[in-house]
Parts: C-alpha cells; structure tokens; sequence
C-alpha cells in the first residue's frame, strides 16, 4: 500500500518500496534496503518469492484477458516495473481498460510517468480501504458502467490490512459493485510452511509503512465468499494455473482466482 498523501518518506521502509527491491529495481532508499535484507536473513527465498507472486499477476491478467474480461482494477498496484497489468492486458486486447488504485505519492507519480496521457490506462491516489471513494471515481465508475466483466486484482496486498480494517468486507465491497461475470484476483501471504520463520519475516513490517498480516489458506480462502473459485484453487503461486508441486517457503503466498456468478 504505502504511506499516505503526507509525501515520501525515505527514512521509514516502505512496503512499495521494499517490493520494488525485492524485485531488482531502482525506486528504494536505504532504510528499505535495510529491511529487506533483515526479512532475508529469516526468508532467504524472500526475494524469489516476489518474482514469482509477480509473475502469477501476470499469467493471472494474462488469462483472463485471453477469456475476454477486458477490464482491470488493480488495487494497491505498487511501483511500476516490467510486465504491468495494463501492458500485458493490451497485448492481448488492444481494447482493454485499466485502473491502477495506490496510496503512495511515490507509486502514482513513477505510474503517471510511466503511463503518460494514455486514455485506456488510469490512476486514481486513494486507499483501497476508501471503497466508496474509489468506486465513485469517475474512471472506475466508466470501467463498471460499461457492464462488462471486471477483474479486480489484489495482489499482495491484503495481507497489509489487520483484521480489524476487515480486508473480507473490503473485497465485497468492490465485488458487490462489480458486473456479473467479473472476477478477483487474489495472493495472499501465509504461515502455514515453516510458521517460526514466516513470523519472523511479516515481523520486519511492523516497523515498515504497514504490518504484514499472514493469514491461513482457508481465511484466505474465505476471501473469495461470493465468488466461485476456480481451479486450481488457493494455490502457492507458482502452482497457478497448473500445480507444479513447489515445496518449502515457496509456499509462503497462496493465490488463486474467483468469478463472480
């Protein structure tokens, strides 16, 4: 998610940008390096981890755009780096439409650079927990009035919401206003493979822009209420769309894919 519109603080980690170096970019201060490093000394696979919950958002976009949802709301979308939602959804279909949704001043300004005057790719500065907010916006308001399917993407996000800021009401909210036939997109933190370490790991966060929250894959599972999940189900990442049997900490992000009916 990031910082609030307060401005950019490069003294305190930053879970965007903590992403972004996990992943080999540019967009970081020390203090989010220092972080990282501390999560990899309880998670050496940290980083691998990340590379591959980014390439699930692609094959996840990239399917979906193949079976003709043409819309996308990308929810706490993260700085911008290769691959983004609207790029591979545009090679695909050259028609389609994209939304990106992040709080971070440093997120929307790389992504406004990075998109320029682009009428089929959109960014609105809010917090994903301000649904009425963001679905009064006048560029989702388009994407969803259109009544077409809508993919709505929370990529490794919602384990940054406590349990009290209700992350399953948060994915109804956006779901309920969504046109039949529109899907969620979801991966999720877990501590279900090796607990101690993964605890030790989401711990780092606590002194990051927002705390890791990891939840079991049935609470993540429970996510999807509304929606029919569809198979494979709630899988470690790399195992989606077909299982490849990864083992060990890989398993530490779950995703999977729902439709709504």
């Amino acid at each position: 998610m990031g910082d609030r519109m307060s401005g950019v603080d490069g003294t305190r980690p930053n879970v965007a940008r903590m992403y972004d170096y996990y992943l080999g970019g540019k967009d970081n201060f020390a203090a989010d390096r220092a972080a990282v490093a501390e999560v990899l000394k309880a998670a050496p696979e940290a980083a691998a981890l990340a590379r591959a919950n980014r390439a699930f958002l692609g094959r996840a976009v990239r399917w979906l755009a193949g079976r003709g949802v043409g819309r996308f709301l990308d929810l706490g979308a993260g700085l911008p780096t290769q691959e983004n939602v609207h790029q591979v959804a545009l090679d695909v279909r050259p028609d389609a439409r994209v939304v990106y949704v992040d709080n971070d001043p440093m997120v929307t300004m790389h992504a406004q650079a990075l998109i320029g005057a682009s009428e089929q790719v959109g960014i609105i500065n809010a917090d994903m927990r301000d649904t009425a907010e963001i679905l009064a916006d006048p560029l989702v308001r388009e994407i969803v009035a259109a009544g077409e399917p809508v993919a709505v993407l929370f990529v490794s996000v919602l384990h940054f919401l406590t349990d009290e800021e209700r992350p399953g009401e948060v994915v109804r909210a956006f779901m309920d206003a969504m046109p039949p036939g529109s899907h969620l997109v979801i991966s999720h933190a877990t501590a279900d493979v090796r607990p101690d370490d993964a605890h030790k790991a989401a711990s780092v966060y606590n002194r990051a822009s927002a705390p890791m929250v990891t939840r079991s894959k049935e609470r993540i599972e429970a996510l999807f209420r509304g929606a029919e999940l569809l198979e494979p189900g709630v899988v470690p990442v790399m195992d989606w769309p077909t299982r490849q049997g990864i083992l060990g900490g890989h398993q530490w992000i779950l995703g999977g894919i729902g439709r709504k009916p």
